[in-house]
This record gives structure tokens, sequence and C-alpha cells, in this order.
């Protein structure tokens, strides 16, 4: 190889051209560069087979798209640290530019490879950066409310930055394929997808999204959850995006509506700073004094629970959604958590494990605020005396049953009045529908009455 120099793009959790501050920074740099991604053996153990073919098929798509660009992406595998000592040496490199990532692993991983070679770490993981929102004192929020106040008072204006028309290449640089994958029916790969669904959305549903992001049979979400959690779409453009739309509305419920789904894309914010600046909270509860709750964790029950056979069918859908698709709507993630925290009684860090092992978004940081706060052990926390009931959520969130039949085929024929309670029914009408409770559909493995007195008494003795 001659000694062309050349700057390094190692690409991490930003697989896209569009807004991308890392290519952009060594683009200004004017030399060729050589876009990277290290198939890490530390952070691919702790990846599903869903969220791994994901990741794998927006691989194969940026590589397509790099070469539409004159380039191409480099794939080695091993531990980053030696991958990108042999790579700088091999490429001539006078840099590495990368998108900071705040996660413990991550952290420390940059520090030992800044001290080898020249790192620069770029924003664009999240809209703002930890570090950009802090209170007056200089420390850091541990309640939303404020944190959102401050966030958007001090919020830079800012264009996304387009796509590189083209991006020089150092060709003769040894490459491992990527490894092969299988497409997922819910979410194709590539950003060229991510981006014409969120401006569908934006076009179609943003509107309406207060009125329907809890109604789990209605698609009223966005759906853009694992383009965000490997950095597919820009969060930072989603927002830009958001902000034109919500400039050109005349209805005040249009312009709530996409003011809730911005305040999503900050929730988003402050569980990563959450996780930067209280790392702990991957091991135990961000309160100390909820570590201290006696947790039933009965095996049994939790196996119901994962199976989606627990009698509650919102739950169950839920949790059947999860296994087969490797998503679930957020409302039901929220009631499923509550009842395996609140009325089973089980630790949420085995909620969030499970969960960890089967969305295909599963991102760390959002993932632990979410179930810290269903479990009432987190920052911002719903209180300890909010018990979630499975029936009441259900009705006022499937109130026809559409999402419960979807996913529950045993309940498909039971009539509305039943499908919420469908341990109600007559033994007659249970025959005749082919749903006969605890044969067909499993009854019910708690009562909530009970179950909630039991988790107000448990919660209740940490807090003397």
């Amino acid at each position: 190889m001659d000694n062309k120099k050349s700057v390094i793009w190692w690409i991490r959790r930003d697989i896209r051209l569009h807004d991308n501050q890392a290519l952009s920074a060594a683009l200004a740099t004017d030399l060729p560069v050589v876009p990277i991604y290290i198939l890490d053996d530390n952070l691919l153990k702790q990846s599903n087979l869903k969220r791994l073919n994901f990741l794998f098929e927006n691989l194969h798509s940026l590589d397509t798209f790099l070469q539409e660009k004159g380039n191409h992406l480099i794939i080695r595998s091993g531990n980053p640290f030696n991958c990108l000592k042999n790579l700088f040496r091999e490429s001539n490199a006078d840099a590495i530019f990368t998108e900071a990532d705040f996660s413990p692993y991550a952290k420390d991983r940059d520090e030992k490879i800044a001290s080898a070679v020249p790192l620069h770490l770029l924003p664009g993981m999240s809209i703002r950066a930890p570090s950009e929102v802090y209170k007056q004192d200089g420390k850091p929020y541990t309640v939303f409310t404020p944190y959102s106040h401050q966030w958007h008072s001090s919020i830079p204006s800012f264009p996304p930055l387009k796509i590189p028309d083209q991006i020089p290449a150092l060709f003769d640089l040894t490459s491992e394929p990527i490894p092969a994958s299988i497409p997922h029916p819910l979410f194709p790969a590539g950003e060229r997808i991510a981006v014409e669904r969120l401006q569908d959305f934006l076009n179609k549903h943003i509107q309406t999204y207060s009125m329907n992001r809890d109604l789990v049979g209605v698609e009223g979400t966005s759906n853009l959850s694992p383009y965000f959690h490997f950095g597919v779409l820009s969060a930072r453009s989603a927002y830009y995006l958001a902000e034109l739309q919500k400039q050109d509305q005349v209805s005040i419920q249009a312009v709530n509506s996409i003011e809730a789904w911005i305040n999503e894309l900050v929730w988003r914010d402050f569980y990563i700073m959450i996780l930067s600046e209280f790392p702990h909270v991957l091991k135990e509860a961000f309160r100390e004094s909820y570590n201290r709750i006696a947790w039933r964790n009965a095996e049994v029950d939790f196996r119901a629970w994962k199976a989606g056979e627990t009698g509650y069918p919102l739950v169950d859908a839920g949790m059947r959604q999860l296994q087969e698709t490797g998503w679930m709507h957020n409302r039901a993630r929220m009631i499923a958590a509550s009842f395996l925290c609140k009325d089973l009684l089980i630790n949420w860090q085995w909620g969030e494990s499970w969960f960890n092992e089967q969305l295909i978004d599963g991102d760390l940081a959002a993932n632990n605020g979410g179930w810290q706060w269903c479990a009432g052990c987190g920052t911002d926390a719903t209180p300890y005396f909010r018990v979630f009931n499975p029936i009441i959520q259900s009705r006022k969130f499937d109130p026809t049953g559409v999402y419960i039949r979807t996913w529950i085929p045993e309940l498909r024929n039971v009539p509305t009045q039943f499908i919420h309670t469908p341990w109600e029914m007559p033994l007659e009408l249970q025959t005749k529908v082919r749903c006969e409770v605890g044969k067909n559909y499993p009854n019910r493995i708690i009562e909530h009455a009970f179950a909630r007195q039991r988790a107000l008494d448990a919660y209740g003795r940490t807090r003397v």
C-alpha cells in the first residue's frame, strides 16, 4: 500500500449517511474516508437473533448506499481496540471519527482506544448530549419535567446535515463479509425506508398521535424505535422535521399531538443522560431504598408471564406480540411491566433482561428507564402506590379487543362483553365459543385486588 493518508469513520449506532456528524467531520478533512463496522463480541452476545438480523440487514443496506457514493463498508470482527489499531496502521490514517456513546462499556472502551490512537467523539446519538442539559449548579437532572424545560429552552437552531454527494474511498483494505441475515417482515432495513416511514408518519399520523398513541389496536405510534436504536434514522433530523410540521398546523389538537411525540424524543435523551450520569442503574434501582423490596420471584409465574399465559388478555397479548415480532406497543409494555413487578411481585430486573432478550429495538438506556419507571424505583417513576389494573387498562386501551384477538387466537370468538375478563363467561358460552377457561385459555394466575394490596405492603415496608 502507498503512503496516502486517510481518516477512519467508525460506525457504531449511526448506520446512516444523513445527518451524520461523525461522517461530516471525517469528510471535512478532505482525505479518503474508511468506513468500518466492528463486530464486537462483547456487544453481539448481548443481542438477540431478531436484533442481530436487523443490524446485519442495515449494514448490507449501508454498504449498498456507500457504493453509490464511491465507497464501501469495511467489516472487521474482534476487540475494537485491536481492530482499530490494525486498521489505523493499514490505512495510514490521521484520525478516527465516531459518534459518542454513553453506556459504561462504551465509555470505558473509547477511553482505552483514545489512549492509543487519535479518536474524535462527535454528537449524534441523542438530540442533546448528556452534558448539554445540566441544572444551574452544574449537576444532572433527575426529574424529567425540569429537564424537559431546560432541554427545550436551550436547544440551538440547526438544519440536519445532508447526505454527501460523494465519499472518497481508500481501496485495497481487507474486509470480512457482512453476516447473512433474514429480513424482518415488520421492519425492513435501510435508511431510505426509515426516512420514508418517518415522513409517512409526519404526514398521516402525528396530528392525531396524542389521541391514538395508547390505543394498542390502532396504528397510532410511529413504529420507528428500531431505526432510532441503530441510528438508521437520526433523532435530531426527526425532531427538526416534526418542528417544521408543527409550524404548518392550525389545529391546537394537531400541535399538541406533535409536541407529545417530540416529548418522546426528549424522554429518549433523558434516559441516555441518566445512564451516562448514573451508571449504577444497570445493576440496581436508581432509588436505593427500593433495592430492599422483598420480591417473590416465583419462577412458575415468571414463565407464565413470558409465555403470555397469565390469564389477563391484554398482558398476554403484549407478551405474545413480543415473542413473535420482537416488538411490543408501548402501552402494552407498560401494562405488562407493571403486572410483573406489582401483581406478581417479581424483580423488575428479570423483566428488563427478558425484554432485552426479545426486543428488536432493545435499547439499554430506554429499556432500563422504562422498567424502573414501571417498578416505581427509578427517576421520575410512577408512584409505588400506582398499580395498573390490567382489566381497566384493557377496557380503556383495547375497548373492542382488536389487539387481544390479533395475538390470542383462542379468544377470537369471545364476545366483546367478556374479551377483557373471559373467566366471567358462563360455562355454556365458553363451550359455544370454544374457549374454556383453564383449558383453551389459562385462568388468572393471581387475583388483582389481592396482588395490589400485597404489592403496596411490600413496597411500603421499604419506606419505613
